[in-house]
């Protein structure tokens, strides 16, 4: 094959994965829906991980202290967080996304949200422990100092603990992000029209599937460059603040 016959054929190649029927829109309706699902995932992940982390860092340091319904409540509430970890971390998100959708919310067809809350629930097991990690690497005497003020346990944990663990773990949460959004590659499984998606069925009308999702990786990998890169800065000014 000449040089002028394999331009003509990458030319028909993008020709029929972009140009024709304006399929590039379909490929920026992707991405947007990919970040949207992204963002909105990592928003609940974040929220769901402070929370289950919490209960297992207070069973944890106070188990031993406190007595009565306050000890049953939070034993309750540490034993289901445990399962939560268990299950979410040991079952795959693509079982956890169907799941979802074809039996607890089968009445809706928000696969958007659907799928946002799937991939959140599952962030969430991981973020739990990588806060719970955090946390637990604070020097036990920070605490101490915290009671030595007067603080309580809670206002302890608030103006003291997490902003350092936050700091800590922050490069960690922030590369969890990336993996998220790698993740969501699956959300095709419900029909969600996402990079992934598209390029599959970009690939299926114009009967070349080698080339859509080519793009389609291009794209994911152009997002996770993009992240990495702003995971390196923020570790990079973390060091120097610490200087």
């Amino acid at each position: 094959m000449n040089g002028p016959e394999w331009l003509n054929d990458l030319g028909y190649d993008i020709y029929k994965s972009l140009i024709f029927d304006d399929r590039y829109m379909m490929f920026v309706d992707g991405l947007i829906n990919t970040l949207k699902l992204t963002a909105m995932a990592l928003i609940l992940g974040v929220i769901l991980g402070v929370v289950v982390a919490l209960i297992r860092v207070t069973w944890d340091k106070t188990c031993l202290e406190i007595r009565g319904p306050r000890r049953i409540v939070l034993a309750i509430a540490n034993f289901a967080a445990k399962v939560y970890l268990t299950v979410i971390r040991g079952t795959p998100v693509i079982v956890q996304l169907l799941i979802l959708y074809y039996v607890v919310f089968a009445s809706s067809r928000n696969k958007l949200l659907v799928g946002a809350l799937s991939f959140g629930i599952n962030s969430g097991a991981y973020v739990a422990e990588i806060i719970r990690s955090g946390i637990m690497s604070i020097d036990p005497g920070q605490m101490e100092a915290g009671r030595s003020l007067g603080f309580g346990y809670v206002a302890t944990m608030r103006h003291i603990i997490l902003p350092q663990a936050f700091k800590n773990v922050l490069p960690t949460l922030a590369n969890e992000f990336i993996v998220l959004l790698k993740e969501t590659a699956v959300a095709g499984y419900v029909g969600l029209n996402d990079l992934t998606y598209v390029g599959n069925i970009i690939g299926g009308n114009a009967y070349d599937y080698l080339f859509p999702l080519l793009i389609s990786a291009l794209v994911y990998l152009t997002l996770v460059m993009f992240f990495t890169f702003l995971v390196g800065k923020l570790e990079r000014r973390l060091r120097n603040s610490e200087r």
